[in-house]
């Protein structure tokens, strides 16, 4: 189906021009005057309207056109309106866009420039959906591609996703080991307008320093003693998309400079080869070691951290996300059982204690890992903490644990216990509220108070 555009035009002649020019490409519907246009824009079919400010009754001035283009923008934000202006009133089209046109055009109109406008305002409206979509699916789901999380923490971390994902900047993201680095560098490609190019990994520390160059960046036939066929580099292979630099602070000095001139200029030279290559590839760095303290140390360049450092990403230690742990468990103990092909399997009540009560210096890696060891071993229904591998609890560490408000002691002490009575219960609502002694009702007012969410599916 053509997509549809909405043209506000008085002047027939304009409108018809318009229409056999564009109407090859879009489904295009005409509306000459302020009445005719409203009630076509609250059918909400357009997602693109061009609008020429001089409509009747004062069609020699722009009031009418700036009156509806702030009706349109205030009832349908996301409407993509490009303002029609003559070639000298460069006030009006700058106070149109202030009042939030998405772009113009002057008269007479040129057919293929206005093409150009309509094409990037559907792109953008475009893009402006997928990201309303996925911040409505976070917000309800507790998940984004494959990252789960209900705490308030993690919800705030999906919306950061889900805006830096539409940008080009480059992304350094940090955490503790097994905290889901590299799912969040994917989540960002994912959502990105790259995402059908390619995602290259790449980690920095598992790569001898002799090879790392040659992996980098590539290098020719003959560029060096073993160096019989020429190679393709990893920017190269990630031209058009993105390049993930894991465990960026292992980087040799010599490679950060290299680095620092791709993001600086974006071009490369691969070993033997006396061009550059210009390159379209967007970096997302991540590493677990404080770049601050290693810039000290002089082991990390500055320059390289402030320029990868544009767009931040701080994904939370497990420990820290309190209501996230049962619901990553049930996750995981449901993704495994179906690779198994197991029936029915749930947590022990002491064992749902320990997940909680434990420090999760592995974070989610860890939780994941102790969960395929007890279906490793124990072949039965229920999993016990013995089977995850807990034999006792380390001692809480008064320092870690700074003192609670009575408000926010009783908040906790509820998100804790309905999580276990949830997990105990299978997510079942009825008997959750049984078990906890509260009806229905109160229990889901609980879980709507506390933003605790369902079981995903």
């Amino acid at each position: 189906m053509k997509k549809q555009i909405l043209i506000i035009e008085d002047e027939l002649s304009v409108g018809k021009q318009l229409k056999w020019g564009l109407g090859e490409k879009y489904d295009i519907t005409i509306a000459s005057n302020v009445s005719q246009a409203k009630s076509l824009i609250a059918s909400g079919a357009f997602s693109v309207i061009t609008l020429d400010l001089g409509l009747p009754p004062f069609p020699d001035t722009p009031q009418e056109g700036f009156n509806l283009l702030t009706e349109i923008i205030s009832l349908f934000p996301q409407t993509k309106v490009i303002v029609i202006t003559g070639n000298t009133e460069k006030e009006n089209a700058v106070k149109a866009i202030a009042l939030g046109a998405t772009d113009f055009c002057a008269k007479p109109i040129d057919l293929n420039l206005l093409e150009i406008i309509i094409s990037r305002s559907f792109k953008i409206h475009e893009l402006e959906t997928v990201n309303q979509q996925m911040l409505h699916q976070t917000s309800h789901s507790g998940s984004l591609c494959n990252m789960m999380g209900a705490s308030p923490v993690m919800s705030k971390l999906f919306e950061s996703i889900a805006k830096i994902s539409q940008t080009d900047y480059p992304v350094l993201i940090t955490g503790e080991s097994g905290t889901g680095k590299e799912m969040a560098a994917q989540a960002v490609h994912n959502l990105s307008k790259r995402a059908k190019k390619p995602l290259i990994i790449i980690n920095c520390g598992a790569i001898p320093e002799n090879l790392l160059e040659s992996e980098l960046f590539g290098h020719e036939k003959g560029a060096f003693t073993g160096a019989v066929n020429k190679k393709t580099g990893r920017f190269e292979e990630a031209d058009k998309g993105t390049l993930f630099l894991d465990e960026i602070g292992d980087l040799p000095l010599s490679m950060q400079v290299k680095l620092l001139r791709f993001l600086q200029e974006g071009t490369i030279e691969p070993l033997g080869k006396t061009e550059t290559i210009c390159l379209n590839v967007r970096i997302i760095a991540a590493t677990n070691v404080n770049l601050e303290e290693a810039i000290e140390k002089k082991i990390f360049r500055e320059d390289l951290f402030y320029r990868l450092n544009v767009v931040p990403l701080i994904i939370p230690p497990l420990k820290t996300r309190n209501e996230d742990i049962l619901l990553l468990a049930q996750h995981f103990l449901f993704q495994e059982t179906n690779k198994l092909k197991r029936g029915k399997t749930t947590f022990s009540e002491s064992a749902i204690r320990f997940m909680i009560a434990y420090e999760w210096p592995g974070n989610v890696r860890e939780l994941q890992n102790k969960i395929r060891r007890a279906l490793g071993t124990n072949t039965g229904a229920i999993i016990t903490p013995h089977d995850m591998g807990f034999e006792k609890l380390p001692p809480a560490e008064s320092s870690n644990h700074p003192l609670q408000t009575l408000k926010q002691a009783r908040s906790s002490a509820e998100i804790k216990t309905i999580n276990q009575a949830m997990a105990l219960t299978n997510y079942n609502i009825s008997k959750s509220a049984k078990l906890l002694k509260v009806s229905r009702p109160t229990l889901h007012d609980l879980l709507k108070k506390h933003k605790i969410k369902l079981k995903p599916v």
